[in-house]
């Protein structure tokens, strides 16, 4: 604002044009500036940093290999529930684990609903808008297969990886969160309800099939029969698809299929999932009052975990996470919200953000914190072991040794964040 006298808005002048003003005139003095005024509902919800944090920490976690802690004790529980908690189910069912990627996926949903209201505040056409969010979507895709391509010869094809899943969905997410509200809850049961129409209706293999043919072992305890076939490993709708649509693209030899069981078009309900997501983005934003977002976001979340867990209980639909079933979208999607919620409550309601800080921290950088996890894993225990000491991962034995080198790394990728957030250096895509 200039620091220049306020002109007089308008009526007659006090004294004639090129006099000066009588000798008992005040001079005026400049108005005082304004202070911005800042909207809570365009402010960073940093809540939802501290759950994106918790979901890439977990991701770096696996350099803690815990289950090879676990090994050197085998009678004990705690150990073995760690170990399985970190460790993707094998098909069917879900752990801590398997709740990594639909927690990132879902924060970048909610994230959605604040971008845009920013957008807008920001007077950013609509044009403009939709061109930045298709070349994210791009960009993801582009980095997940860069990603996954860095130990090999030659680039790896495949799109079941986290960043390019929700590349994949993410330009269809923002033109969804540009509707209104219902038109979003309308497309997520239809996404969903679609989705498990094409499973439901694909035929499944005739008699005398041998799964061994698509890696899958003849005795294998999830190979379900009956109407749960329709969603078996590697012999379903999604892995027809991809044995179609990937071997359309530069190959070293013909894909058969994924031997984790892993499906190009698991993109589809997972952008249900980021859908539920900007739900639970507009909720918070609604400003009601800390109260009313909490049990919303409660029973949101009590509405998706009781419908997903039913549509398995009764075999309507297995919970598969690794072909992203529509009941493990909407169950994922539930724990997601409940996660949210209590997060929610110790840091944006009850102010206690410093218990959630480390997260924080990790969450407003966390595509940085997503590189660093695989790329300089290697570089940084190299490190140690040349500056520290060559055994300084087994300073505690040797049961422990992952606990402390995977540490280290974690530790040292925290500093990094935290380095760029005391200079408030936020990477975003």
């Amino acid at each position: 604002m200039s620091n220049a006298p306020n002109r007089p808005s308008g009526g007659t002048p006090s004294h004639a044009p090129g006099l000066k003003p009588p000798a008992s005139s005040a001079p005026r003095t400049p108005a005082p500036a304004r202070r911005p005024t800042s909207n809570p509902r365009l402010q960073r919800l940093a809540s939802l940093d501290a759950f994106r944090g918790l979901a890439m920490l977990l991701m770096g976690a696996e350099v803690l290999h815990l289950c090879k802690v676990a090994a050197f004790f085998p009678d004990d529980p705690s150990w073995r529930f760690a170990c399985e908690q970190q460790t993707h189910v094998a098909w069917r069912g879900w752990s801590a684990h398997d709740l990594i990627q639909p927690a990132f996926t879902f924060a970048v949903g909610s994230a959605l609903a604040f971008s845009l209201a920013n957008r807008r505040a920001r007077n950013q056409t609509a044009l403009a808008s939709h061109v930045h969010a298709w070349s994210r979507a791009v960009v993801l895709v582009v980095m997940g297969i860069f990603l996954r391509s860095l130990r090999s010869d030659t680039t790896q094809f495949t799109f079941v990886d986290t960043l390019t899943q929700i590349g994949l969905g993410y330009g269809l997410a923002f033109t969804l969160a540009c509707r209104p509200v219902r038109d979003q809850w309308i497309a997520l049961v239809v996404i969903l309800g679609a989705y498990w129409g094409a499973f439901a209706l694909y035929p499944v293999p005739a008699d005398g099939f041998d799964p061994t043919t698509v890696g899958v072992p003849a005795d294998w305890e999830y190979t379900a029969t009956g109407f749960e076939a329709h969603w078996n490993k590697n012999t379903n709708a999604a892995s027809a698809f991809d044995r179609w649509f990937l071997n359309l693209l530069p190959r070293e030899k013909p894909f058969e299929y994924q031997e984790g069981g892993y499906q190009t078009l698991n993109f589809i309900p997972t952008l249900g999932t980021m859908l539920m997501g900007l739900l639970v983005g507009g909720m918070i934003r609604s400003g009601t009052g800390s109260i009313a977002i909490l049990v919303r976001l409660i029973l949101f979340g009590a509405a998706c975990v009781g419908a997903g867990y039913s549509l398995d209980h009764y075999g309507f639909c297995p919970l598969v996470k690794r072909i992203w079933t529509p009941s493990f979208a909407l169950f994922s999607g539930g724990c997601c919200a409940w996660i949210l919620a209590a997060l929610y409550l110790i840091v944006d309601a009850l102010r206690l953000r410093f218990l959630a800080f480390p997260l924080i921290v990790i969450g407003m950088n966390s595509i940085v914190m997503y590189w660093m996890n695989w790329t300089m894993d290697d570089f940084v225990l190299r490190a140690f072991r040349t500056h520290v000491g060559p055994d300084f991962s087994t300073a505690f034995g040797t049961e422990y040794e992952t606990l402390v080198s995977g540490g280290a790394v974690l530790l040292t990728y925290w500093l990094i964040v935290f380095w760029m957030y005391r200079r408030k250096i936020l990477v975003r895509i």
